[in-house]
């Protein structure tokens, strides 16, 4: 897939971002968003699974030739799942996690799913913001889903 630059409106966002997939050389940044942003964060092997499975589509958002932020997507018959986004400390309120939602939600649509799915930790307010503006609605919780503590809201986005 090749890249695609987007453009953003507001003087808050950053004026372009390169969308391309995730690779290999990439890790090394990646992982540092990672443990930045979640208290059980991913390891390299759970990214490079992602970079190599048939049905996963792994990207990155750059700005300036730094990565800052990346969405790691599932896509298998009628449903895609997000499995993991993030966005760099610094760069996080200027349009980079929108703008790899909207980004998923075509590849998932050229995937031919129907559903997009999500999880998120029922107190990460400013994500099930962002999610709730993308379309996405509640459908249920898991409790007690992350480190056997707090609980998971799942969210799904019809694509059709």
């Amino acid at each position: 897939m090749e890249p695609v630059f987007i453009s953003c409106r507001t003087m808050n966002e950053l004026r372009i971002q390169k969308i391309r997939p995730m690779s290999e050389a990439d890790l090394d940044a990646v992982l540092i968003i990672e443990q930045a942003s979640f208290p059980s964060p991913w390891k390299r092997e759970h990214f490079q699974h992602e970079i190599s499975a048939p049905h996963s589509f792994p990207f990155i958002a750059e700005f300036d030739g730094i990565i800052v932020g990346y969405v790691c997507l599932m896509s298998l018959f009628e449903e895609a799942q997000i499995l993991d986004i993030a966005v760099a400390p610094g760069q996080r309120g200027r349009g980079v996690a929108r703008l790899l939602m909207d980004y998923a939600m075509v590849v998932a649509r050229e995937k031919e799913a129907e559903v997009l799915a999500l999880e998120v930790r029922a107190s990460n307010v400013a994500a099930i913001t962002l999610y709730e503006r993308c379309g996405f609605v509640r459908t249920g919780i898991r409790c007690k889903y992350y480190e056997g503590v707090d609980d998971a809201v799942l969210m799904e986005k019809d694509l059709r």
